[in-house]
């Protein structure tokens, strides 16, 4: 979301100095960056929603870093391109990757923590309003460089805060490079928020209900053994 925000900042600007077109024109091209939006974004999470269920969240993974790395390699191109209609199709494109990764981000950030899902979905929001203030400082307010090399820094930018993606590991679902660990449930995933106090009085039963709906998020081709091994509605003692 940060980069989104950045963009519409410094776009139509860009198209203005670099291709030399009236404000109307470069309004209007600038514009097409933002309405993106009513497809883009849903399309992420959609994407994300169908891959979980063949490939459960391993897949949300892939999707979103596929999507982010993408997005910032038609940042580059944006930034590179020397004619109108290179320059056009690149941020078409850079719009739809980059706000469909934004969808996508929004299929992960729900099952970080159930107990905290309000601190972790608005430090999410938060995180790219952040973004892009500080790559407007970084990139787009020194004169030392123009706005098409800005874009290609955060073209850069983009596709290496991407790589950290590959380190998330869910102990029950698996990573993008490594399957679930063994033994590992999402019971004892989400029941780990919680302290033997707060147990006792029953506090993590709602979030139990919910690991036994993720269970999908081992994918399809697990989600019989997920299901023999804990029948719903029977959640381990131990929990």
């Amino acid at each position: 979301m940060g980069v989104e925000l950045t963009t519409d900042n410094v776009i139509a600007e860009y198209y203005f100095d670099h291709f030399h077109l009236d404000l109307s024109t470069a309004g209007t091209i600038a514009a097409c960056f933002g309405m993106a939006n009513l497809v883009a974004r849903p399309a992420g999470g959609y994407l994300s929603d169908l891959g979980a269920r063949y490939f459960g969240m391993r897949a949300r993974l892939w999707n979103l870093w596929i999507l982010q790395t993408a997005g910032g390699a038609f940042c580059i191109w944006l930034g590179r391109a020397s004619a109108l209609p290179a320059s056009v199709t690149a941020m078409v494109l850079f719009s739809v990757c980059a706000q469909a990764a934004c969808g996508a981000t929004f299929g992960v950030a729900p099952f970080i923590s159930r107990r905290s899902l309000g601190i972790i979905s608005g430090l999410t929001g938060a995180g790219g309003n952040f973004g892009a203030g500080l790559t407007q400082l970084l990139f787009f307010t020194s004169s030392q460089y123009s706005t098409g090399t800005g874009l290609q820094y955060m073209g850069i930018m983009i596709m290496c805060c991407t790589l950290p993606v590959a380190f998330v590991h869910f102990p029950q679902w698996g990573s993008m490079f490594f399957p679930a660990n063994a033994n590992a449930t999402e019971e004892d995933f989400y029941a780990s928020e919680w302290t033997k106090e707060e147990k006792s009085e029953g506090l993590h039963l709602p979030g139990q209900k919910f690991a036994e709906n993720c269970r999908s998020e081992r994918g399809r081709r697990n989600i019989i053994l997920a299901t023999s091994a804990t029948p719903p509605n029977n959640t381990p003692q131990h929990v």
